[in-house]
């Protein structure tokens, strides 16, 4: 089964679609987690997000040497194929892990595809190196992921064979401020508009404001706060897809 579900495979998102909902990490913001072993309790949040439907998960822990990025990568694929495992009554397609800039790690360990940031690896590079030899076991569906900040960013990642693009910031956050003033939704429908792959919003995403960025075409949203601070994620995602998209 592709990654890519029916709600994710043109740019603009059609009524009555599923919007993908991805998990970006960010142990060091983790809300009552001790400082001095921060991995444990990010598996255990990841599990937890996972189990309440969340389509995907990027790994964005980019302080962490490969060795360490690799068994965070190994230990969350683990946790959330076991846990799929035993949902015997509801079974669902597991959250596909995605691994930031690593895509050493990402091969290493097969996750479903490596995001990249807009000034990393260039996707045709990776779409080379996906086309070795050395990775001809992975899955078909592995995905190239670009961060744009531009409509001519989101353009050029498009052409440049990326599977999907993170826009943003579309509203104000804290952990996007060195990327400028917020780009607003004005901006996401243009980008939305323009390429023919999928688009999630990303930025200052919230309950209040999601169905604002599938209203002007987004496939779906990626966000820290929003998932990472939930107490219950499970209530949250079904909040989020009962919202008009």
């Amino acid at each position: 089964m592709s990654l890519l579900n029916s709600s994710a495979r043109g740019s603009t998102a059609r009524p009555g679609e599923k919007p993908l909902l991805c998990y970006v990490t960010d142990r060091r913001s983790l809300q009552g987690a001790p400082q001095t072993d921060l991995i444990q309790p990010l598996l255990e949040k990841i599990e937890r997000v996972a189990a309440a439907g969340i389509d995907w998960i990027q790994l964005r822990e980019k302080d962490l040497p490969g060795k360490d990025s690799a068994a965070l990568a190994r230990d969350a694929l683990d946790r959330i194929s076991n846990h799929a495992l035993r949902e015997k009554d509801a079974p669902r397609v597991p959250a596909r892990v995605l691994v930031n800039d690593r895509l050493d790690v990402a091969l290493a360990e097969r996750a479903g595809g490596v995001h990249l940031g807009e000034n990393s690896l260039p996707p045709e590079e990776a779409k080379r190196l996906l086309a070795s030899q050395a990775v001809q076991s992975l899955p078909r569906d592995f995905l190239i992921g670009v961060s744009c900040h531009s409509l001519e960013a989101a353009k050029y990642a498009a052409s440049a064979g990326a599977d999907y693009i993170f826009f943003g910031p579309v509203f104000a956050t804290p952990s996007k401020a060195s990327y400028g003033a917020p780009q607003g939704l004005g901006h996401l429908a243009k980008v939305c508009g323009s390429v023919s792959i999928p688009v999630l919003a990303i930025g200052g995403i919230f309950l209040e404001n999601a169905a604002s960025c599938f209203s002007v075409g987004a496939a779906g949203i990626a966000a820290i706060r929003l998932f990472q601070d939930s107490s219950d994620p499970a209530e949250l995602v079904r909040k989020i897809r009962q919202q008009p998209f």
